[in-house]
């Protein structure tokens, strides 16, 4: 879990210098200090949210219903929010997000499409955003009329680094005006943290079948072809392409009819 580390003040803290002191990604600290001194959760029960998102993470079949289970967690475990949203960005690939709560559908299409707003400048600076009021925010004057749209007003935006799979963050929106709190902004950060490692191993697994599934599929051109290794890695990446397919896909349909041709 990504715990940052910074001094902070005692209990008076507010909204504002914890966020500066929480947007150091670098820094490192006891968590039961920080949560103390912010007012955040309890240690113990940040731990048991810690537990529950794992366990659901880690038992997705997919990275986008990871991504979709981690959105749902997060609205129903951070005080206030209305809508949390996930945007990842792999290196080469299209962007994948989700979205769970009834506000701030509008906004998040307005954001994506316009490429600017607080998920995506927290992805690409990788630091922590928040906006205490979208309606008067200078920073993204052509999202206003979409946040009054979506009945949303305040956002914080936490930054997710998959380590050698892909960049975005964790979106937490707010139906009342106001800077996010020390509990929403601690709580936010430390499931990011979680998730980060959480969805960097689901995408090593993905990567270890994707190998074992295009491995078999390249014996099967072999044997169909009599060629070489390189040629039926080839063949193979030709052919996803070709089809417009994703190359695991095509791979797992090449070994399922070679399989019902040996049955036959």
């Amino acid at each position: 879990m990504s715990v940052p580390q910074r001094r902070v003040p005692a209990a008076s803290t507010s909204a504002r210098s914890l966020r500066r002191t929480l947007s150091s990604r670098r820094s490192r600290r006891s968590a039961s200090a920080l949560f103390a001194a912010s007012g955040g959760p309890h240690p113990v029960e940040l731990a048991g949210l810690l537990h529950e998102l794992t366990v659901r993470l880690l038992t997705a079949d997919t990275l986008p219903r990871a991504l979709e289970r981690l959105t749902a967690f997060a609205v129903g475990s951070l005080p206030g929010a209305a809508r949390c949203s996930v945007a990842l960005i792999g290196e080469g690939g299209p962007l994948m997000a989700a979205t769970s709560g009834s506000a701030g559908e509008t906004f998040d299409q307005a954001m994506y499409e316009g490429s600017t707003g607080p998920g995506l400048e927290a992805a690409r600076t990788r630091s922590l955003v928040t906006a205490g009021d979208l309606a008067t925010d200078d920073r993204w004057p052509r999202l206003r009329e979409a946040a009054a749209a979506s009945g949303i007003r305040a956002v914080a935006a936490v930054p997710l680094d998959v380590r050698r799979t892909a960049v975005g963050a964790l979106s937490v929106y707010l139906e009342s005006p106001g800077d996010p709190g020390p509990e929403l902004l601690v709580t936010a950060m430390a499931l990011a943290g979680q998730a980060e490692v959480l969805l960097g191993e689901l995408g090593r697994r993905a990567a270890l079948t994707e190998g074992a599934e295009v491995d078999r599929a390249v014996g099967v051109i072999i044997a169909q072809r009599g060629c070489g290794v390189h040629e039926a890695y080839a063949i193979l990446q030709e052919s996803a392409q070709r089809l417009g397919l994703d190359r695991r896909v095509v791979a797992e349909r090449l070994v399922a009819a070679a399989a019902r041709k040996a049955g036959d």
